[in-house]
């Protein structure tokens, strides 16, 4: 694993060598030789004119000479090239009509080898005058400048000027060199900025990676430290509010299993206590609290195997609605005469304020009474000896509102926000396998309504489902309230408290 995080490391710093900094890289070579051609030309282009006005100012005055009848003209070209002023920096020479050297300002001639580019030119040029640039064989590159002789003598064709380049091109090449210098400066300030910018990525990244493989192990106990307030500190935050939701699931899930494991032995428990006992003995007053024993925490055994189908169901999106119209009333009335016995053998006054009628419903009738059913059972089985829930049906604002309220323990402050979520319990003295509000929840949902608790320690909690009608009930319509109050007088608890 170790040896797969550093490869993975090492592609992202590859990848931002070779499309980052390399091509950062090859656009700064390629604008350096660009200003490299550029500054050459430029110094080039300066040496040429330079000197071609040092030629025009030769051609002119050799041009006066050739004109004038009285005087020498090829000792004057002489006389003017041996004697030539800035022959220091410029070497002049006058070509014969062979195409030879004949006079040079320093006196020594070129070497037959030397190239005469410059002169072939300037004899196909219209204009008289060409030049180029060349080394000589001594390894000197050279600017020269050729230009024809004005016609009328017989013994010389050209005057051509040769300037060294080595002084142009050595500052060519300092300059060159401090550009790339300066790019070099460049290139390191983008790698070692970049450099750490790939850096604070790779080691979040990577913490993120080992503190996310602990979490597929099961180990929720690290956090991600944040040390930007960025997009990876945004992760950061996001994958630390994962951990705590996936922690916080781990333990209601493990709560969830130990519970529903206590739910499930103590109803197998009694029934297999009570089989034993049953096969073992031959009174019939004996066996028929056996057999009601039996049978109900049979039921308590399907009710909780159905709720375990139902958040099944919920959590693969397979749970269904039968849609019909459907009279709450009708629903509400039936889960309380369910519960009026149980109501009454634990010692609670259930109470029920029935409305003539309501609007219907659109919905499925037998899951809106699942939900009705485990309100009021949870009511019943969270509220005290000599306590009391009531239940009360009315409508506000075009929809239908269901109360369910008790006297019982209620619910702290800190566990309300908490009371909806699959496996959560706040109370686990008490039967129950903490998913039943989760699917009440869900259902009353899925049929466009809310259902919401409100609930105070040691006071009692109040639980209000509102569902959508069809259509509203007029206002002119009479509504009578109908209480039925069913108190207990035994003593003695079922079972099932």
């Amino acid at each position: 694993m170790a040896s797969i995080t550093s490869k993975r490391k090492k592609s992202i710093t590859q990848h931002w060598l070779l499309n980052s900094m390399g091509v950062f890289t090859i656009l700064l070579l390629i604008i350096e030789v660009v200003l490299i051609i550029v500054v050459k030309d430029y110094y080039y282009s300066s040496a040429k004119q330079y000197v071609n006005s040092k030629m025009n100012v030769v051609i002119g005055a050799i041009t006066n000479y050739s004109e004038s009848s009285g005087v020498n003209y090829s000792s004057e070209l002489r006389s003017i090239v041996e004697n030539y002023e800035d022959k220091d920096k410029i070497e002049i020479m006058a070509i014969d009509t062979a195409g030879d050297v004949a006079i040079t300002s320093s006196g020594f001639l070129p070497s037959l080898d030397t190239s005469v580019e410059d002169l072939t030119r300037a004899r196909s040029n219209s204009t008289g005058t060409a030049s180029a640039v060349f080394e000589l064989p001594t390894g000197e590159k050279v600017l020269a400048v050729t230009s024809m002789l004005p016609p009328g003598n017989n013994e010389y064709e050209a005057v051509r000027m040769l300037v060294s380049l080595k002084s142009i091109d050595g500052q060519i090449i300092f300059l060159a060199i401090i550009m790339t210098l300066i790019m070099l400066c460049i290139i390191g300030l983008v790698f070692f900025s970049g450099s750490f910018f790939i850096k604070s990525i790779v080691y979040p990244v990577r913490q993120i990676g080992e503190v996310a493989r602990k979490f597929a192990k099961g180990d929720f106990s690290q956090r991600i430290e944040k040390a930007n307030e960025d997009e990876l500190g945004e992760l950061c935050d996001s994958i630390n509010y994962m951990a705590n939701e996936l922690s916080n699931s781990e333990a209601m899930k493990n709560e969830f299993i130990s519970s529903v494991s206590h739910e499930l032995r103590t109803p197998l428990t009694a029934i297999k206590g009570w089989s034993e006992t049953l096969a073992s003995i031959d009174d019939k007053e004996m066996s028929r609290k056996g057999l009601r024993v039996i049978s109900s925490e049979t039921e308590r055994l399907s009710q909780m195997v159905e709720e375990l189908l139902d958040f099944s169901r919920i959590q693969d999106g397979r749970l269904t609605l039968q849609m019909d119209r459907i009279d709450i009333l009708a629903e509400l009335a039936e889960t309380v005469l369910i519960y009026q016995e149980r109501a009454k053998i634990t010692g609670i006054t259930l109470d029920y304020y029935e409305p003539e009628m309501l609007p219907f419903v659109m919905g499925d009738k037998n899951r809106i009474k699942q939900v009705f059913i485990n309100i009021v059972d949870n009511a019943i089985k969270y509220s005290d000896k000599g306590g009391r829930v009531s239940v009360e049906a009315y409508e506000q604002d075009g929809d239908i509102c269901v109360t369910v309220s008790d006297t019982g323990l209620g619910i702290s402050n800190e566990d309300l926000p908490k009371i909806k979520t699959k496996f959560f319990k706040a109370n686990h003295t008490r039967r129950g396998s903490g998913i039943g509000l989760a699917v009440a929840d869900e259902i009353i949902t899925m049929h466009g309504g809310v259902l919401s608790l409100n609930s105070e320690m040691g006071i009692g909690t109040t639980v209000m489902i509102t569902l959508p009608t069809i259509e509203p009930m007029k206002k002119n319509e009479n509504i009578e309230t109908v209480n039925v109050e069913v108190i207990s007088t035994s003593d003695e608890p079922t079972d099932e408290q």
